[in-house]
């Protein structure tokens, strides 16, 4: 049988009806997807039963959908660095950032098994850090819940982008190049299923930066983006018990998310660091190899985002 957590009645009644999951083909698909791993001389992937069946949820079942997600998983890693390398969550960068607690899971997922983020996206001091750290710590985020939380994998995620700290500074490090990056990452990288963005207390010169990233989100997710002007219109999105303190919710203190969040993640240390092996080396791709041009090229004009 495979190694993999059992799904509770409510998700696995999801997997079956959604994605297409049938227990007694996972099997099949794991050796499959394995198989064909082992016959890509570019890629140096992880071939654990958790990880190949998050990415086939993700992507329905369908094997070659599956295939096409993983090497993309693998490929932006390589060509990313700064976002993927230097994983350690000790690191002190990534200690502060953990402490302020810019994206946090929320513990009780909604009615239709949801997982709910919330990323309070002016909480660090633009100053001090980096914005590609921020991507960093995004992306490790990302990574312990596809390994960890069924929830995510399976029934899908409505993130939440409180903007009530955010300044002009924020959104200068907002670049095209940047946004393009993260968005082909988590769009044609990570085998997870958005439900909703909501925006939260937008602040107006953040209009440029808003319709920018709109324009790198394919038309589904294009479809489920909504604006609340205040916490009383995000009710309507989110069960307000759902939400933390600070939000009008009963789901603990910010301060308590922030520090069981920073438990987790360094809790999964072994595999951050572990996983700096994983990646393609171009030179051995059969086909074109893929330069970064091809996986991110961004248009000249986009190049530099005036935000006024």
């Amino acid at each position: 049988m495979p190694n993999i957590r059992p799904l509770p009645p409510n998700l696995q009644e999801i997997a079956k009806k959604q994605l297409n999951e049938d227990p007694k083909r996972i099997y099949s698909d794991l050796a499959h997807l394995r198989d064909w791993l082992s016959k890509q001389p570019h890629l140096k992937a992880r071939t654990d039963d958790q990880l190949l069946t998050a990415f086939l949820r993700g992507c329905k079942f369908s094997l070659e959908r599956t295939k096409e997600k993983i090497d993309f998983y693998y490929t932006s890693r390589t060509a990313l660095k700064d976002f993927f390398n230097d994983r350690d969550p000790l690191r002190p960068e990534i200690q502060k950032i953990l402490n302020l607690g810019v994206m946090l899971p929320l513990p009780e997922s909604d009615e239709l098994g949801r997982r709910i983020f919330l990323f309070r996206s002016g909480r660090y001091d633009p100053n001090e850090f980096n914005i590609s750290d921020i991507c960093k710590v995004n992306f490790m985020l990302m990574d312990y819940m596809l390994m960890n939380d069924d929830s995510f994998n399976t029934a899908g995620v409505v993130s939440i982008l409180d903007m009530s700290d955010a300044t002009l500074a924020h959104a200068a490090q907002m670049s095209p190049t940047l946004m393009k990056q993260t968005m082909k990452c988590s769009q044609d990288g990570y085998p997870f299923r958005p439900k909703k963005l909501l925006y939260l207390n937008v602040p107006q010169f953040f209009e440029t930066v808003f319709n920018l990233f709109k324009s790198f989100a394919n038309d589904k997710l294009q479809k489920r983006i909504r604006v609340h002007g205040d916490v009383n219109s995000l009710y309507q999105d989110v069960p307000q018990k759902l939400l933390p303190k600070e939000h009008g919710g009963e789901a603990g203190s910010i301060e308590e998310l922030s520090s069981n969040l920073k438990k987790q993640i360094e809790s999964f240390r072994d595999w951050f660091i572990e996983d700096e092996k994983y990646g393609v080396d171009e030179s051995k791709r059969p086909g074109k190899p893929k330069s970064y041009e091809d996986l991110f090229g961004v248009e000249g004009s986009f190049r530099q985002l005036a935000v006024d």
